[in-house]
């Protein structure tokens, strides 16, 4: 992490990042209390290290990183993803929503409402996501499909 970036997650957790991140594991325990939501609850787990420090990563699809697909990036991703926009996703987006319009309300406050703005998008649709460093080289060049 840069120094640049380690200087903005330090704002970013002061602004509404820490909260956020509190609302991603709460999703996360609730869904692991069900047993069968595990899947979900190790998704939103992810999506809750990324929303508490997001700066200096970002998220992609597994499959563009990897170079291939799996059970999550599938038709069992997809519908998880549908499952978790119904049961989870749509409050924690609109949580993202609500911070970001209330943090754009400063000229400081666009960068991160702007940060705020992406989560949201991954909070509907976060199965098939994984968490790379933003210089990852890998994402540049990907492998060729063969």
């Amino acid at each position: 992490m840069t120094f640049l970036a380690f200087i903005l997650n330090v704002l970013w957790i002061v602004f509404g990042g820490l909260w956020m991140a509190l609302a991603w594991v709460i999703a996360a325990a609730i869904m692991a209390v069900t047993i069968i939501g595990l899947p979900w609850a190790w998704a939103a787990l992810n999506i809750a290290s990324y929303t508490l420090l997001p700066f200096g990563r970002k998220a992609v699809s597994r499959a563009e990183h990897t170079g291939q697909h799996d059970i999550g990036t599938g038709p069992f991703g997809l519908l998880g993803n549908i499952i978790w926009l119904v049961l989870a996703g749509w409050w924690l987006a609109l949580g993202h929503l609500l911070t970001a319009i209330m943090l754009a309300l400063t000229i400081v406050g666009i960068p991160f409402a702007w940060a705020h703005l992406k989560l949201a998008a991954i909070a509907l649709w976060p199965i098939g996501k994984v968490i790379v460093n933003a210089d990852d080289q890998s994402l540049r060049f990907p492998r060729a499909q063969v």
